[in-house]
């Protein structure tokens, strides 16, 4: 039986974008540990020290107690500790706080994403083009709701104001809208006063707002003296009646991927439905790690973690962005927010001005990037179009600078490659 051979009952579930590069890659001979290839297209950041950053934790102790399972909503004390560095970070002095019933953990951020999906009713659901490629899915294997898309445009640098949000919900009848804030792919954020009015604009046309919130604390946008990190929980009047539903966890903000820490939080009927849905999708997250994750939720060190990300990272996004530029890879807008730049390769010579194109070249070079049109969230592959970004590939600093560097220099004679090439008659 070859590996082609339909297997009875099973569909074919197609990769996320990470997944279907690094597979290619791999393919080429690709391993994480190959010190040869630089991983662009990875959606972690790195893991290792960074200067005036808490130490890394490199063991984590298992107890006896820590044997059995966790409850399904995490253990009590780690909600507590959630909410409470909420409350400290974003909503001081206000009369309604988080508590540790506005929290569920969950081991992963696409856990806390399907608990969220799965506890939807039948509903339209708002979703921005371009976003977050594992949305595709994730919007396309629950079917008590109906997706609905809401386009873009790169020509405004991605804009959508607080009064396009009231049409959509009016015009579409929206009852939920899932985004991503800083956007991954385009690095747009949503911000202050201007976020504060869409948290309004939910809480008066009864719009739930699910707000992947993974890059909130790598903002480039911040004020000096500020913390550079946003939150809708800053804009929430009443934790248990506003329709907002925010996911985060140690994934991005706090560079620990690899623990599957994360966790939702929102109204308490909201975490009461989610956790019901988890007790059933995957059982809940880990015991010792959740454990173990107490000391890095206290305020100091999350402070230490988030200054320190943002001086390292801010000099690589200043430095990578500049050189895409300078190779002709385009920018909408420069990025808000993550550790991506979301480039629009058309001005290149063939075959790099197509995305899949300059990502085919660019495995030639020991490089793996992901095309644009992965971002162009499609559930059930309903819009049959071409992709309209088909010329754009996304491209993450998220590496080491070393790797970026190397990266970096190899592109830049790539491009110089296919430049000399003759053109086709």
């Amino acid at each position: 039986m070859s590996e082609e051979t339909p297997i009875p009952a099973f569909r074919t579930v197609p990769r996320t974008g990470v997944i279907y590069v690094t597979t290619e890659a791999g393919r080429r001979g690709y391993r994480p540990s190959d010190p040869e290839w630089c991983n662009l297209g990875q959606g972690q950041p790195e893991t290792g020290e960074l200067p005036g950053a808490p130490p890394r934790v490199g063991h984590v102790s298992v107890d006896v107690g820590d044997l059995e399972y966790a409850p399904v909503a995490g253990l009590w004390e780690v909600r507590e500790a959630v909410a409470s560095l909420y409350n400290r970070l974003y909503r001081r002095g206000m009369p309604s706080q988080y508590s540790a019933e506005n929290v569920c953990l969950s081991g992963g951020g696409r856990a806390a994403l399907t608990r969220a999906a799965a506890s939807l009713g039948a509903v339209n659901l708002g979703h921005f083009l371009p976003d977050y490629t594992a949305y595709e899915e994730l919007l396309d294997v629950f079917k008590a709701f109906t997706s609905i898309p809401i386009l873009l445009e790169g020509e405004r640098g991605y804009a959508f104001t607080h009064e396009d949000l009231r049409r959509e919900v009016q015009g579409r009848g929206l009852s939920a809208l899932l985004f991503s804030n800083p956007c991954n792919p385009t690095g747009k954020l949503v911000h202050g006063d201007e976020l504060a009015r869409w948290v309004g604009v939910a809480r008066e046309q009864e719009c739930a707002l699910l707000i992947d919130e993974f890059y909130s604390h790598y903002v480039w946008t911040g004020r000096p003296g500020h913390l550079p990190t946003e939150s809708a929980a800053r804009y929430v009047e009443d934790v248990n009646r506003d329709p907002v539903v925010l996911f985060d966890g140690f994934t991005k903000n706090w560079r620990y991927p690899g623990w599957r820490m994360t966790w939702t939080v929102a109204p308490r009927q909201v975490i009461e439905a989610i956790s019901s849905a988890g007790s059933f999708l995957d059982g809940g997250g880990s015991r010792p790690l959740q454990r173990a994750a107490l000391p890095l939720l206290e305020e100091q060190p999350v402070v230490a973690e988030t200054l320190a990300i943002n001086a390292a990272f801010r000099e690589k996004r200043d430095r990578f962005h500049s050189r895409l530029e300078r190779l002709g890879i385009r920018t909408d807008r420069p990025p808000d927010g993550t550790f991506y730049v979301w480039g629009n390769v058309a001005g290149l010579p063939p075959p790099l001005n197509d995305g899949m194109g300059f990502f085919r070249a660019a495995l030639e070079q020991k490089i793996i990037c992901v095309p644009g049109e992965f971002f162009d969230v499609n559930p059930g592959k309903r819009r049959a179009r071409a992709s309209r970004f088909r010329t754009y590939v996304r491209l993450s600093f998220g590496p080491s600078m070393e790797v970026l560097d190397k990266a970096l220099s190899r592109l830049e004679a790539m491009v110089m490659q296919y430049t000399r090439l003759p053109s086709a008659p």
